[in-house]
């Protein structure tokens, strides 16, 4: 059956926008929430504590590698795919038992951040970054996977834009989490940030869980063929489905994101090296940046759903190519007294990073079958991230060696042959590059 959410547009414009209306939107807003709130605080947040602090931008970028949790995710992918957790699956089911189990990991972590000393004993607040970056990434292989079988892949993009909104909403939170900061203290700060993903799981308890393919339930077998089968098989899947295709496609995967990957780690030292309060680039985030999330993540699914992901894709990388060149412009004029200035930069970078989010999930969505939806989506995702994440860890020595004008121009110049490889994939890929190669039915949202 072929998937029509990849290329086939809807003729009415209500189309995309009536499914924003049922309940299982609002459930994938409050996961994309739950989703990026951990990666952020590890992300910008500490990295900005961590320069105040003193902590030099070179330590930074590596601190950085901690989050390479969301790169090899993919290695324990297949237990959250197959695996029970005692006294939770039997109540909740897998998905919802393996998101209450990940959140509370992810709330033990910021508290240890919040509670460490970086100046003082650094390696504590290392150990809890890496508690918050495993427990978050394990969040999002099930979250993925919820997401993916909870809906027909015609919507793929309007869930992904839900999630999207979420994710970038936990972005803004997080902002808001700088301004608890300066008003009290980082310890205040991580504790809020843990009791708001406590509060997270509660809401996850009211979410319906999604209906198991009977094809992901593996019968009884030795030890070895069962790890083959969830492991090997699912992957090899891929390889079955896109033949040649496969290696543009793991490319386009692979580098599509890097802009935003590359550049996003030096955001904060240049809001703190420029002389920006934590107060101001926090009210921007947790105010117009709110706005910005919810056109773009909106815009994205719509354009998507109207005219197809490629499409969307192509428009997606002339946003981050223009809206990752202003911060070369903020570095450039930038100072403490005209906030204005960071906040096009912020906005922008919110309208990009709604928009070209959205696209790419519904387009890594496309790729895989819900049966196996945990894994697949996690290799695909630990693709980009791999090697994204491995180059981020180097911004802090690129920043240093070139300046903050120079190291922006570069991040934002990597969207060029990004496009240009979604163009060919476009007009000249199979059905399966495209997303469009028939996987299993899929469960109807709510």
């Amino acid at each position: 059956m072929a998937n029509p959410m990849a290329v086939t547009p809807s003729n009415r414009w209500a189309d995309s926008l009536r499914i924003y209306g049922k309940p299982i939107m609002l459930s994938m807003l409050i996961l994309g929430f739950a989703s990026g709130l951990p990666l952020m605080m590890v992300f910008q947040k500490l990295s900005f504590w961590l320069r105040a602090e003193g902590i030099d931008r070179t330590t930074i970028g590596f601190i950085y590698w901690v989050t390479i949790a969301y790169t090899i995710k993919w290695m324990w992918s297949p237990a959250v795919d197959r695996v029970s957790i005692p006294f939770l699956t039997g109540r909740l089911g897998r998905r919802r038992s393996w998101m209450i189990a990940a959140i509370s990991g992810t709330m033990i972590g910021l508290v240890v951040i919040g509670f460490s000393k970086p100046s003082e004993a650094l390696w504590v607040t290392l150990a809890g970054a890496m508690i918050l970056a495993y427990s978050g990434a394990t969040l999002d292989i099930s979250i993925d996977a919820w997401r993916i079988e909870s809906a027909e892949n015609e919507n793929q993009a309007n869930m992904a834009a839900a999630y999207v909104m979420g994710y970038r909403g936990a972005i803004m939170f997080a902002g808001f989490g700088l301004a608890i900061a300066e008003w009290t203290s980082w310890q205040i700060s991580f504790s809020a940030m843990s009791l708001t993903m406590g509060a997270t799981a509660v809401l996850i308890l009211f979410m319906k869980e999604p209906e198991r393919d009977p094809s992901a339930v593996i019968p009884p077998m030795p030890f070895g063929k069962r790890m083959v089968t969830m492991i090997v098989e699912p992957i090899k899947q891929f390889g079955a489905r896109l033949g040649p295709w496969i290696v543009p496609v793991f490319l386009l995967i692979t580098i599509y994101r890097m802009s935003d990957f590359t550049m996003g780690i030096m955001a904060s030292p240049l809001y703190a090296d420029i002389g920006y309060g934590g107060d101001i680039i926090g009210g921007i985030q947790s105010g117009p940046g709110i706005l910005a999330t919810i056109v773009g993540g909106f815009m994205g699914g719509l354009i998507a759903y109207r005219f197809g992901v490629l499409p969307a894709m192509v428009v997606g990388g002339f946003i981050t190519l223009a809206t990752n060149g202003a911060y070369a412009w903020l570095a450039q004029t930038g100072v403490p007294e005209d906030a204005w200035r960071a906040a096009i930069a912020i906005v922008g970078d919110n309208i990009a990073g709604g928009f070209v989010g959205t696209v790419f999930i519904a387009y890594l969505s496309s790729l895989t079958d819900p049966a196996n939806a945990a894994t697949q989506y996690a290799v695909l995702s630990s693709i980009y991230a791999f090697v994204n994440k491995l180059l981020a860890g180097f911004s802090g020595v690129l920043a240093d060696a070139v300046g903050y004008v120079n190291f922006f121009l570069i991040t934002a110049s990597y969207a060029i042959p990004a496009t240009l490889l979604v163009i060919v994939i476009m007009i000249y890929g199979s059905q399966a590059a495209k997303g469009q190669a028939g996987v299993s039915a899929q469960p109807k949202p709510d």
